[in-house]
């Protein structure tokens, strides 16, 4: 048990959760119980079912907007929507992750950008599935940004665990943790979702200029404080918590794992070359290894890193280990009908399921298309290459 002083201090911190958009004010009052850190008091508890199993389905790049002023663009809307309106009937998760680019926010119109963001969330309530959110490079554009979306998102419906992260600014605000519970009333969650804002596009208004593609770097040491009060506060992670990191942008160092990709061990679409337009971040020389602290950081601080996911990229759906940091990287697959797209490449999901609460067992992971059928199916554990 933390001394008494120690308690009084972490009671404001963990209420407070280092990132939470809202938080009751900071305590200054002796505890004579653990504090509780937990961001999310006025939400039910994210946990797994009774069958000790929890499911995760991510929808990336949906890409709502697209040609906002002819009859493509709104039928490609209408399209997704279709999508995924099938995938949460069928597959039924215990959550969702809208991993980047959830608008085209240069083909939209400035007075109704954010309107987009309830055509989204209408297949999510209508399931009534909870969910968290990152945002992507077209969620910076002349017509939007990143905390607008956010802040729509937030406004619109009880079911989002996206948080605003109160010193990441307008254009990367969408910096936070979500934790999910083995039982209900457990002390310490047995998974933590971190969800981390790659920036990327441009300010909004018509004098626009180009915003880093990558997390920043002060971004390194938050991780640092959040992950040294969680084990404070609940004790090592060593053999008690999970974690699945999710960021739109594929971290620098994935340039170098997909050169030597083995189609048989990292099964999965692989149309989209790195390093190549709008695919990859390190097509900018100046923001080469500018996200070297956040991977360090990351890597160091968050144990038991089942996988770190990626959207951004339409055309790959594949998964392999970064050798540096000894971690699992995953592209997501291209959801929306908006966004750039091939003959052949389709449109679907990412699901994530844990068999157990277990950090030791890692979850299983597969491609899952439109109308159903399955692909590059493996398991994210030590034994994966």
């Amino acid at each position: 048990m933390a001394s008494s002083i120690k308690v009084e201090i972490l009671t404001g911190l963990a209420l407070f959760g280092l990132g939470c958009l809202a938080a009751p004010a900071m305590e200054s009052r002796i505890m004579s119980v653990p504090p509780t850190l937990d961001p999310y008091l006025t939400k039910p508890r994210l946990t797994f079912r009774p069958d000790n199993t929890f499911k995760i389905t991510i929808f990336s790049d949906l890409h709502f907007g697209e040609n906002a002023w002819d009859a493509w663009g709104p039928q490609q809307d209408v399209n997704s929507t279709r999508l995924m309106n099938l995938v949460l009937a069928s597959e039924k998760p215990d959550f969702i992750v809208l991993n980047g680019d959830q608008i085209t926010g240069e083909n939209t119109f400035r007075e109704n950008s954010t309107v987009y963001i309830d055509e989204i969330l209408a297949p999510i309530n209508a399931a009534n599935i909870p969910f968290c959110s990152t945002q992507g490079n077209h969620d910076n554009q002349i017509n939007i940004t990143h905390l607008e979306e956010i802040q729509r998102e937030l406004s619109h419906t009880a079911l989002s665990y996206t948080r605003i992260f109160p010193s990441g600014g307008e254009y990367a605000p969408g910096t936070y943790w979500v934790p999910v519970y083995a039982h209900q009333n457990d002390f310490q969650p047995a998974l933590i979702i971190w969800a981390f804002d790659s920036q990327g596009g441009v300010s909004e208004g018509a004098n626009s200029t180009a915003l880093p593609d990558y997390v920043e770097t002060s971004i390194a040491n938050w991780i640092q404080q959040e992950t040294q009060l969680m084990d404070e506060v609940w004790g090592p992670a060593d053999q008690t918590r999970g974690a699945l990191a999710f960021v739109h942008i594929p971290p620098h160092a994935i340039q170098a794992v997909w050169e030597t990709l083995n189609s048989t061990i990292n099964p999965g679409l692989d149309a989209d070359a790195l390093g190549q337009g709008s695919t990859q971040a390190t097509a900018d020389p100046s923001s080469a290894g500018k996200d070297q602290p956040f991977w360090d950081a990351l890597n160091a601080n968050v144990k038991n890193l089942h996988a770190v996911i990626s959207g951004h990229d339409h055309g790959n759906e594949w998964c392999a280990r970064e050798p540096t940091k000894n971690v699992i990287f995953c592209f997501d697959k291209h959801s929306g009908y908006g966004g750039y797209s091939s003959t052949g490449w389709g449109h679907g999901v990412r699901n994530i399921v844990f068999s157990t609460p277990d950090p030791s067992v890692g979850p299983e992971t597969w491609i899952r298309m439109e109308y159903g059928e399955t692909h590059a199916r493996i398991t994210l554990d030590k034994n994966y290459q």
